[in-house]
């Protein structure tokens, strides 16, 4: 006979781990199924500083890795492997993975969103030869050397801080005449005598020899050319919902996010989305926990009703 779970949770970010502690707590029988390693994005993270209860801040990965562990020591199970398919259409939820079959009465959707890419010829084959995603995973390759960082919201902005202090020069390009990133921001990236912002501007190509050399930029309203040398580059211009699996399964919005208020309540019944993935003001590590909290006590109520 089949192994029907109380609960499965697809991601084992923040919001994934938060969920199966709560509900391993209240005696629900729950498995997390992820495809990589705990912490998800924020296991990507050098260091995190806003992030309560860590008065010297802690790093992504080993906050993930507690995360884990505290939701383990209650009874939660982990599975590696990647969801290939779903099927909500009754009340016992099927999710095919690269590891079986598996049921579970409710589902929490926890996968997060992943880097958007430049969209530019030779990204794909420069990655890694100094095509970049996470200034605080390769930053450290590029001490004293010349950077590029891409963007302007809050992520950009980070990477060129923490890039600041380890490069020689970090050029920050935005296609806008203003920084989309928090005040806070402003004021460091101003006062940085090796920052210098690009403004109006996009990198129109990437120039490699073997490995990134430079890129071009071209200001958006002259439609001009400019050749910047740089060792490497640092994409931060968002995130994409990682929703490819779902299909038409859920609602979405027309960024590709799930579409679920604060109760986490998807449009269909014992389906959760949490974290990242969902439509939300603001995506941060406490909102992230605090979702996983959220929808297990929807999730009781719900498995309350089917009893």
């Amino acid at each position: 006979m089949q192994h029907i779970y109380d609960m499965i949770i697809i991601g084992g970010g923040p919001a994934g781990y938060t969920a199966a502690l709560y509900a391993a707590r209240a005696g629900l029988d729950t498995l997390v199924i992820e495809r990589m390693s705990a912490g998800g994005q924020m296991a990507l993270t050098g260091k995190i500083d806003n992030y309560p209860g860590f008065d010297e801040g802690i790093d992504g990965f080993e906050l993930g890795m507690k995360m884990q562990n505290g939701a383990e020591r209650f009874g939660s199970k982990t599975e590696y492997a990647e969801v290939t398919a779903i099927d909500f259409s009754e009340n016992v939820k099927t999710i095919e993975t690269t590891s079986g079959t598996f049921y579970a009465k409710t589902v929490v959707i926890a996968a997060g969103a992943n880097p958007r890419k430049l969209g530019v010829p030779m990204e794909q084959e420069m990655t890694g030869k100094g095509v970049h995603y996470c200034a605080h995973c390769d930053g450290r390759f590029y001490k004293d050397k010349t950077v590029v960082v891409i963007g302007g919201g809050n992520s950009a902005a980070a990477d060129a801080l923490y890039l600041s202090r380890l490069a020689s020069k970090v050029y920050i390009i935005h296609r806008r005449n203003s920084l989309r990133a928090a005040k806070i921001y402003h004021e460091p990236l101003m006062n940085a005598n090796n920052v210098e912002i690009l403004w109006d501007s996009t990198v129109s190509e990437l120039v490699a020899d073997g490995r990134i050399t430079g890129v071009k930029v071209k200001n958006i309203n002259t439609q001009d050319i400019t050749d910047i040398t740089c060792d490497g580059v640092f994409v931060s211009i968002g995130r994409k919902p990682a929703t490819g699996f779902l299909a038409d399964s859920l609602a979405l919005d027309s960024y590709g996010y799930i579409i679920a208020d604060e109760s986490t309540q998807t449009n269909i019944k014992g389906v959760f989305a949490v974290g990242d993935i969902r439509t939300k003001p603001l995506r941060q590590v406490v909102t992230a926990v605090a979702d996983g909290a959220v929808a297990v006590g929807y999730a009781e109520e719900y498995l309350a009703k089917m009893e």
